[in-house]
């Protein structure tokens, strides 16, 4: 085990529901609240999605994710296993497994935990940097995505893309 997280004494901090860093990403809201390079073994990102947004199938190398529905419902997929997730729910995500979810309500609020097998977590990086900063925390206008940006980002961030989006919802 490294010392290397040992290091990093950040400061404590306690967020209200709307404060934090806001992006429009991927067509929804993400709300950095705690960056992993602060930390040096956490990030936490809040996300607002509209019904069918999700991710495309995806493996993280060396960040497991740990999700907290806190308003909608959500179908996680991971290998045979799909389950449907209202609020309360946690989803616990390994690394090296890969995994998809989907908002099946009108809009689902949650929250995205990572940590890092080894170093500091990139996750908040990767959302970062595919991300706009916004001052008002709203969902954005749906809008055209390049799948091989998206690719190439997660990829410097240590996420494989494996498939497509989920199929959108009728």
């Amino acid at each position: 085990m490294s010392y290397e997280h040992a290091t990093i004494r950040p400061e404590p901090q306690v967020l209200a529901t709307h404060e934090g860093r806001h992006l429009h990403f991927l067509n929804h809201l993400a709300t950095i609240k705690v960056r992993g390079s602060d930390t040096g073994t956490m990030s936490v990102v809040e996300f607002v999605g509209p019904r069918g947004f999700g991710p495309p199938l995806h493996n993280h190398e060396y960040e497991d994710e740990l999700f907290i529905v806190l308003d909608g419902e959500i179908v996680f997929r991971t290998g045979e296993l799909e389950v449907v997730a209202g609020a309360g729910a946690h989803a616990f995500l390994p690394h090296g497994r890969p995994h998809t979810f989907q908002v099946l309500s009108e809009t689902a609020r949650f929250t995205c935990i990572t940590t890092a097998d080894a170093g500091t977590p990139q996750f908040d990086q990767m959302v970062a940097e595919l991300g706009t900063v916004i001052d008002n925390p709203t969902l954005p206008a749906p809008g055209p995505i390049d799948p091989a940006r998206v690719a190439e980002v997660n990829r410097r961030h240590g996420i494989e893309i494996l498939g497509p989006p989920p199929t959108p919802l009728d």
